[in-house]
């Protein structure tokens, strides 16, 4: 089957977001990572429903399909990167990181979107007495947090796809399954699976585990990386073989978007959008 690949506005900051979107459509993507940030669709701002309905017009005039990413890093806190997370020790900063996620899969709804992603943030100190019992506290908090996203996400039809990230509680495709079993299994839940982020952490290879989280995949983030070092690079930069990662995708019949994640390359943004679809083609199962 053919892979659907799309380009995170999160590597596209210099553009403005109508700009970005013809960039994409004319370079051939078919859909888009879109963060929701003060720069894209500031979901803090005023007129909210107004401008996404605008964002609903051209992505459908363009003929993008979309997922919700909300990986901005200071859109609820400008002295904290991705603060406050759903793990603050201040129930009322983790309500605003839950209201942040409800308000996006409301916008996704609206958008008609694959997915919202989401991660779980870094572990805080003070989160409980030594570390047992501190690990146990934030998997709680995780958890109560999520709640009212995935109610969200139920009455929405908009599944929640939370991403493993190096660094925070929940790093690895084994904590993402521990979060699932915690809440019980919920049906809106699912993965953002970051193939670089395989690379750089996992104990299983990208291959496997794309394979490993084939029934769980709701959104695809790709990007180079090495091993062990947590920085996403242009592809040929770094240690992935990519022919099978994509062809393991298409084998898993992933129907959603899988999106070049290159967040610190804006600067390079529209030629690394080139480039990047390029490369993509020429390694995809269908050009083969």
């Amino acid at each position: 089957m053919t892979l659907h690949f799309g380009y995170g506005t999160n590597g596209l900051t210099d553009l403005r977001l109508d700009d970005a979107f013809g960039l994409l459509a004319d370079l051939g993507y078919e859909g888009v990572g879109l963060t929701l940030d003060h720069m894209h669709l500031d979901p803090l701002a005023p007129d909210l429903a107004a401008r996404t309905r605008h964002v609903a017009r051209r992505l459908t005039a363009l003929g993008l399909a979309v997922t919700i990413e909300t990986g901005a890093r200071y859109v609820l806190d400008p002295r904290r990167k991705h603060g406050p997370s759903l793990l603050d020790p201040d129930p009322e900063a983790r309500a605003s990181r839950t209201a942040l996620l409800v308000r996006a899969v409301d916008v996704a709804a609206d958008l008609g979107a694959h997915a919202v992603h989401c991660f779980s943030g870094i572990t805080p100190p003070g989160a409980g007495e030594g570390d047992g019992a501190t690990t146990t506290v934030a998997w709680q908090r995780l958890a109560d947090a999520l709640a009212p996203v995935l109610d969200a996400a139920t009455r929405t039809g908009i599944p929640l796809a939370i991403e493993p990230e190096p660094g925070h509680l929940l790093a690895t495709l084994a904590d993402f399954h521990h979060l699932r079993t915690l809440l019980g299994d919920p049906e809106p839940l699912g993965l953002t699976l970051d193939i670089g982020h395989c690379q750089c952490l996992e104990p299983a290879s990208p291959v496997d585990c794309v394979k490993d989280a084939a029934p769980w995949l709701r959104h695809v983030q790709i990007e180079d990386m090495c091993r062990g070092v947590h920085e996403h690079l242009p592809f040929g930069d770094g240690e992935i073989d990519f022919p099978p990662v994509l062809a393991a995708l298409a084998d898993a019949d992933y129907r959603g978007l899988t999106v070049v994640e290159l967040p610190r390359h804006s600067h390079a943004g529209p030629e690394l959008a080139r480039t990047s679809i390029e490369f993509l083609r020429k390694h995809s199962p269908s050009s083969r």
